[in-house]
Order: structure tokens, then sequence, then C-alpha cells
């Protein structure tokens, strides 16, 4: 079933979400939210949802970059943004415990922002402790493109949105952004940017 994706100005996307108990993860309902959220997020597409872009306060994300995703970039660009398949996972009450002080800037979209993307930075690396749809504790490390996606999501879990934190000058529509930006390396960016 595909979930209807809520998008900015909704309430939902500015509150903290609420964590799961053990209970609630290994109820009923959260395998069917999780398959919901799954088959969503690849209809959208994208490479990862937060329950609160479905209208739900709660602390759980899925994420999932496919190679098919890579197949339309070209290699330098999946090369300049660390970017390699993702397969899916379940984050439930994410904490990131480690963030690199090394940055990275790319341009970043979102399926409650349809339309727009932003220049965004983020840190290169972080390592996030959370529960998987098991309720079992997790460690992951993750840099590049995969990190970018943690703190992406877990930012929804947050009541944050990546304009929040955005070089507000590069925000544009999705048309704009693939006649001006797209083949743009980050140093043309920030050429251009001055």
């Amino acid at each position: 079933m595909l979930l209807k994706i809520v998008q900015v100005g909704a309430e939902v996307l500015r509150q903290p979400a609420r964590p799961l108990s053990r209970e609630e993860i290994l109820g009923e309902e959260t395998p069917r939210l999780i398959e919901f959220m799954r088959e969503t997020m690849h209809e959208a597409p994208g490479v990862g949802l937060a329950a609160p872009q479905v209208g739900l306060p709660l602390q759980l994300a899925v994420i999932e970059d496919l190679a098919e995703y890579h197949r339309l970039v070209p290699p330098e660009r999946l090369a300049e943004r660390e970017r390699t398949p993702v397969p899916f996972q379940v984050l439930i009450n994410p904490k990131i415990v480690f963030r690199d002080s090394v940055t990275a800037e790319f341009f970043e979209g979102c399926l409650s922002l349809e339309g727009f993307s932003a220049v965004v930075p983020r840190s290169r690396s972080v390592r996030v402790e959370c529960l998987d749809e098991h309720a079992a504790p997790q460690m992951i490390e993750a840099s590049g493109w995969y990190a970018r996606i943690l703190q992406h999501e877990i930012d929804h879990l947050e009541g944050r949105l990546y304009i929040d934190r955005m070089h507000s000058r590069t925000f544009t529509n999705l048309d704009n952004f693939s006649r001006f930006w797209k083949e743009a390396s980050p140093t043309e960016i920030r050429a251009k940017l001055g």
C-alpha cells in the first residue's frame, strides 16, 4: 500500500518524533508500516523515508540506495559523492553518536519538498546507534552518500528539513537544477556562488 507523503508546511515535519517501545516494534502494526514505507519510498522514487513524512511522528525511517538509481549518473559523479548502493535498512530510535568534522557539500532533495533542491553541508562520515526491525541494537558506520542519507533521515525524526541546513543561495527548482547545476562539481558550485 502506498502512503501519502506530506509536504513542507505540515506540522508533523517540524515536531520531534517519539521513540518506539520494544513492544511497538515487535507488534503487528510496525512491520506493516515498514513495508508500506518501503513501497512508498521505491514508488517516489527516493533513497530514504521517515515516518513523519507519511504523517506519523515516530522515530522510524527506512533507507535504500538501489544500484539502478546509479545507472544514469556518470561514474565520476558517483565517485565524487562517494555514492555506492546501500541495502535496505530500518532505523528505529536512531542517534548520531559521532559526526566527522570534515564536511561535504552537495545538492540534496527531499520527497517532502517536492520539486526543489539545494546544496547542504553534511558530515562526511557518521556513526549511528539504532534498533532494527527486530528491536536488535545496531551500530552503523557510514561515509559519503550513505552518511548523507542517514543524516537527512535522522533530521526528519528531529523535526528538521534540509532547508534548515542549506546554503540558501543554492535553493532551486528541479528544472533550473538540471539547466544550471546538475553537471557542476562542488568546486564549480563554490566558484559560481563566489
